[in-house]
């Protein structure tokens, strides 16, 4: 196994080339690109600023054999204490344009699934209207085929373009990708699960095939859904969102709550008391907090109850 060290003075440099010298940073903090507000530096950060950018960018890094992890708004992340070594790329608002062609919206990664979502109102076309609340890129929504509501991801993508990354050599690195399109029925969707993240795609855009509709009515639906969200989720908190996963015949949230932990902390994480299907940052939480949150929740839902928990956070870099 290639063990990577440092990021090389050549390997920035060659990084600023494709992305511009002020889109490269160094020890970063990770806390302040997640919506938990948490996580150590990572080694260095690099935002591209189009898609043909942001493939020069990832084949820098897999030439030099530097772990690269793809982050886009940050809403489902809890970042190690210690950040993340290797390369963050980040797909936000130099990747975010949004255009629509008839009844087919077109998306980059770095878009948020809210201004999708308002701009196909605006164009009166429905579909989207579930998941305009979810605050996540269309990349995050991709990989995880993100979802409320009963509605996915997958029940309104078309297909994604995305770079594949190139066989692994034996010192570590790869060779150069290439960009594909996959068709919404290439991509094995399942509840928070698709071959984005089994095989390691990086979406560069995605496509989401919609119906025409009433904007009035679309809007309407859309301040419903909202208003659902606010009643019931704690979204004035740091957090990343749902904690667990739906487990099969059951609500985490309601599990969690009637084996009495809404409101239990450790330093600053707690299950919130609005909703105990979520873990927020009271203020100053530290991973390692959520962390051990999470197992007490896991270990006292287990014994309760008989039923397992499956984190849907997703841990990245050193713990």
């Amino acid at each position: 196994m290639h063990e990577y060290e440092q990021i090389s003075d050549d390997v920035v440099c060659a990084l600023a080339a494709a992305a511009g010298e002020d889109a490269v940073l160094l020890a970063e903090p990770m806390r302040d690109h997640t919506t938990f507000r948490i996580g150590g530096p990572a080694d260095l950060v690099v935002e591209p600023r189009s898609e043909q950018a942001a493939v020069r960018v990832l084949d820098v890094l897999a030439v030099a054999g530097v772990p690269a992890t793809v982050v886009g708004n940050g809403s489902d992340l809890l970042v190690g204490d210690r950040g993340i070594r290797g390369a963050v790329v980040l797909f936000r608002e130099n990747m975010a344009s949004v255009t629509v062609e008839g009844t087919r919206v077109r998306a980059q990664a770095g878009a948020l699934l809210r201004d999708v979502a308002l701009a196909a109102a605006d164009a009166g076309l429905s579909g989207l209207e579930p998941l305009w609340g979810i605050p996540a890129t269309v990349g995050g929504a991709c990989f995880m085929n993100a979802g409320a509501y009963d509605a996915c991801t997958a029940d309104v993508l078309e297909s994604i373009e995305a770079y594949v990354p190139g066989p692994e050599l034996p010192d570590g690195s790869r060779e150069r990708g290439a960009v594909r399109t996959f068709a919404r029925d290439e991509l094995d969707f399942a509840y928070r699960k698709s071959r984005v993240a089994a095989d390691g795609l990086v979406v560069l855009s995605a496509t989401f095939a919609l119906t025409p509709g009433n904007a009035a009515q679309i809007r309407a639906d859309m301040d419903t859904y909202q208003r659902r969200r606010e009643e019931k989720q704690p979204l004035e908190m740091p957090s990343a969102g749902s904690t667990f996963k739906r487990p099969q015949g059951y609500f985490a949230g309601k599990l969690i709550m009637d084996a009495g932990l809404a409101g239990t902390s450790v330093g600053g994480a707690q299950v919130s008391t609005k909703h105990c299907g979520f873990v927020v940052n009271t203020g100053g939480a530290t991973a390692d907090d959520v962390c051990r949150l999470i197992e007490h929740v896991q270990d006292t839902v287990r014994e309760r109850f008989g039923v397992d928990l499956e984190p849907e956070v997703r841990r990245v870099g050193q713990f």
